[in-house]
């Protein structure tokens, strides 16, 4: 659904720096919007163009190449984390009513593709990951929200689960509170954020999009999660925290919030940090490209 809300403007450098290190290129952070309520889930197209949610205000906003921001779409399921699939439409973690979206290009939606798990409903899906082979990759934490009936969780597992060919197959429930996830382009690890347990998981991604050999990467939760093209893992919280491929920090990206929810690389050549911090968004020019 194409949105009359259109904003163009000039973005503006913000006080708060951030140091020269391993990753980024420029000191200054970009602030490209502050009226938000909450944002999450950052993801970009093939051109670079990218999406976020506010969810207290129910909207997915777009951020265009051409520094557009506009809504995108309104009444969108409360969305949380998104990612994009490889036919280039949005998979929404759209924790209203405990499902996962997919929307199309023209802010409809087009399938729900998930709305529980065996008898139950789900958590409330959180962060989402789709896999060049197509499969999607799902966390589903319990956090209470104002809008919901309930007040307490249909099940006790707070679990990461696979959607492959209609099904939903639950993958590891061995969490405190799993949150954060990512994959790497070859589509062969993924990794988890246990934010309830302050640690991440890598996990090896088998030729079914079964997991195997979970092993502790790092000792730090994180909202969201995002990877550059020399593998390194961005984690947030307090800022954003980068960890080289070997689970080894390399440098961390001070932010002026008290919370940083989730990470994207965006911009034509995908060299642009988009940062979701509380009400505001921020971007910063990277020394790496990011993989989507």
């Amino acid at each position: 659904m194409a949105s009359p809300h259109a904003f163009f403007f000039i973005v503006s450098f913000f006080l708060v720096k951030a140091s020269f290190g391993q990753v980024t290129a420029d000191t200054a952070l970009q602030l490209i919007g502050g009226h938000f309520s909450f944002t999450e889930g950052p993801v970009s197209d093939n051109e670079g163009n990218v999406f976020f949610t506010d969810q207290p205000n129910n909207r997915i906003w777009k951020y265009s190449i051409d520094s557009e921001l506009t809504v995108f779409m309104e009444n969108a399921g409360r969305s949380n984390g998104l990612y994009i699939d490889n036919d280039g439409f949005l998979i929404a973690c759209a924790d209203e009513h405990n499902e996962l979206w997919r929307i199309s290009t023209n802010g409809k939606v087009i399938d729900k593709l998930v709305d529980g798990y065996r008898d139950s409903i789900l958590n409330g899906p959180n962060d989402v990951w789709v896999a060049p082979s197509g499969t999607i990759y799902f966390t589903d934490p319990y956090y209470q929200r104002d809008y919901w009936e309930r007040t307490a969780p249909d099940m006790q597992a707070q679990a990461l689960y696979m959607y492959k060919e209609g099904q939903v197959t639950r993958l590891d429930d061995q969490f405190k509170q799993p949150n954060g996830i990512i994959g790497t382009p070859d589509g062969k690890s993924l990794y988890v954020a246990d934010i309830g347990d302050s640690k991440i998981y890598k996990y090896r991604i088998q030729d079914d999009g079964s997991l195997t050999d979970r092993r502790f990467f790092a000792p730090q939760g994180s909202d969201g999660m995002t990877i550059d093209e020399k593998g390194n893992i961005y984690l947030t919280g307090k800022g954003v925290t980068v960890y080289d491929p070997d689970g080894k920090k390399i440098e961390q990206i001070p932010v002026p919030s008290n919370w940083t929810a989730n990470v994207c690389f965006g911009g034509r050549d995908k060299d642009y940090l988009f940062i979701t911090a509380r009400d505001k968004v921020f971007m910063l020019k990277m020394a790496v490209k990011g993989i989507r």
